[in-house]
């Protein structure tokens, strides 16, 4: 008997309740990314599910489970994002009054979001630790039901079905990549392709700053992080759930880490080149495929989490991805201080057809020779190759670069 908390048929039971509820999310293949690994690669696009991520799955399987009494007494949750909007949403499509707690500081689009789908939002704590303390004393104080982001067996089959469409729309599939949190969609796809396909990989991604998979593997139990950080707040768990964790120890195949330029990176790509919307958490997998794609077999299915970014976050971050991938180029150089020569240097920088986005021209400084300036340019460039020719045209022009990044 299997010894791992859910089975293949809760999945499909999960499944059949998420008919008509849940969105069967398109598969969108990646020509980029594909050419990049040198195996065929497939993106399923949870972005695109209601609300925004595979959230509302386990959500509302969950809130769905529970009896009369216990829908009488409404449900709380605590979340600064994709499972504050999936409890929201699905509790009241199942008409269930929801409370959720959200940290002072959550990004306003997404507390807005939370409160269009039906939800009563309160707003305390200044870290989540805090929150989710809050959201606990209430449910104490008046019955309400507690629906964990991941910790609890009808959530964990709820994300499941994302494996079971994946070997609908993919079947040729040999390793799947999921953005791994608490680890509640890893271990639900991982309940479902392995009771169908054991030979098809089933592979998380952490962020490097927020890896609390890999120790605990390693330590054979859920091990607390003393800390951690990433830009990938939907994948931002100090520790993995006490049931996904039994799952992804029995039937997944490793999880890999990856750092947060990758992380960044991956988001331009999802944009730039596949014309989605994704969240840093959303774009793990294909951060995972940018550092260790040589190592995987195709096809690849990489699952697209979700979209929820605010935007001054997706604003930074892309500029972020576009410095890893050599889009930005910034200098800092010295120029004979004469009328001219500063003209004279934009000249070469046309020539080189760099882009200027900030300049800064001091004069007047102590660490500068009498008859010079010293001069910082941003520029937007083409790639690496391209500003490896920038720097090349002012070298051969004369200038010697200072500092370069």
């Amino acid at each position: 008997m299997n010894s791992w908390p859910i089975t293949l048929d809760d999945v499909r039971g999960a499944h059949k309740m998420l008919a008509g509820v849940a969105r069967v999310t398109p598969m969108e293949g990646s020509r980029h990314l594909s050419a990049m690994i040198g195996a065929p690669v497939q993106l399923k696009c949870e972005n695109l599910q209601r609300t925004g991520s595979f959230k509302l799955r386990g959500a509302y399987v969950r809130i769905a489970g529970l009896n009369q009494v216990e829908r009488a007494a409404g449900v709380v949750a605590a979340s600064a994002g994709n499972h504050a909007q999936g409890v929201a949403f699905a509790a009241t499509t199942l008409g269930v009054h929801s409370t959720v707690f959200m940290p002072v500081g959550a990004p306003l689009p997404k507390v807005a979001a939370t409160r269009d789908y039906g939800a009563e939002v309160r707003l305390e704590g200044e870290n989540f630790d805090e929150t989710l303390a809050a959201a606990l004393a209430h449910a104490e104080e008046t019955g309400a039901v507690v629906i964990h982001p991941f910790d609890h067996e009808d959530v964990v089959a709820g994300q499941g079905t994302v494996g079971l469409e994946i070997l609908e729309q993919c079947p040729e599939v040999r390793t799947i990549l999921v953005g791994v949190g608490g680890g509640g969609l890893l271990a639900g796809v991982a309940t479902a392709v392995k009771a169908l396909r054991p030979d098809v990989r089933v592979i998380g991604v952490q962020a490097a700053g927020a890896a609390a998979y890999p120790p605990s593997l390693a330590a054979g139990h859920p091990v607390t992080l003393d800390g951690f950080s990433t830009m990938a707040d939907g994948i931002q768990v100090g520790r993995p759930g006490e049931i996904p964790f039994e799952i992804v120890r029995e039937l997944a195949d490793g999880v890999l880490t990856v750092s947060e330029t990758s992380l960044a990176r991956a988001l331009l790509i999802c944009l730039e080149r596949a014309k989605l919307v994704v969240e840093p958490a959303g774009a793990s997998p294909v951060a995972a495929l940018l550092e260790h794609g040589d190592r995987l077999e195709g096809p690849v299915v990489a699952v697209l989490s979700g979209g929820n970014v605010d935007p001054l976050l997706l604003q930074r971050v892309l500029r972020h991805g576009m410095v890893a991938a050599g889009r930005y180029l910034s200098l800092r150089l010295r120029i004979t201080d004469r009328p001219g020569a500063l003209a004279t240097l934009l000249g070469a920088l046309t020539r080189a057809d760099a882009n200027v986005v900030d300049i800064a021209h001091v004069r007047t400084d102590p660490k500068l020779d009498l008859g010079e300036a010293e001069v910082d340019l941003h520029l937007e460039t083409k790639g690496p190759e391209h500003c490896a020719a920038v720097v090349s045209e002012l070298r051969a022009s004369g200038y010697t670069i200072l500092q370069q990044s």
